[in-house]
């Protein structure tokens, strides 16, 4: 019996687009450039951080970008005792949802206690450690510390 002749054909794989962040994630990037953080009000009112381009209850585009302060109120939080390659830290942290002054809806960062999980609670204050260099990245605000901790 012959052999079956084999068909080849070349395939390149390609996305010859680009994509940009939008109206208000690219806000939202600007402004960590710039050292402060924007959210967007909701068709309710509620101010969301980091802002979204449509209201998550009724579909309806946002457009509205308001600063928020750059501390606010630990929600909800995980302790990492191993950090792992690709953490923000290398030491002990937490992982926790951050209620900024001035939103309503908690964003998730790490807040760096120094590695003591004791300095940790739900209902604490946090602010943003600014990284040193900024390039309009969710990594300019290198975590949140205790408020008082420098």
């Amino acid at each position: 019996m012959a052999e079956p002749e084999l068909l080849v054909a070349p395939n390149v794989i390609e996305y010859p687009f680009s994509r940009t962040t939008g109206p208000m994630i690219g806000a939202f990037m600007t402004a960590l450039r710039e050292g402060f953080i924007v959210g967007c009000t909701a068709a309710d009112g509620r101010v969301i951080v980091p802002p979204v381009e449509y209201d998550p209850d009724t579909a309806e585009a946002l457009t509205e970008v308001v600063e928020v302060g750059d501390a606010g109120v630990v929600a909800s939080w995980s302790w990492v005792r191993e950090p792992l390659d690709g953490h923000p830290l290398d030491r002990p942290f937490a992982f926790a949802l951050i209620t900024l002054d001035g939103a309503d809806v908690p964003m998730l960062h790490a807040v760096d206690t120094g590695g003591d999980v004791a300095a940790m609670a739900t209902g604490m204050r946090v602010r943003a450690r600014w990284a040193d260099e900024r390039e309009g990245s969710i990594l300019d605000i290198a975590c949140f510390e205790p408020e008082g901790a420098r």
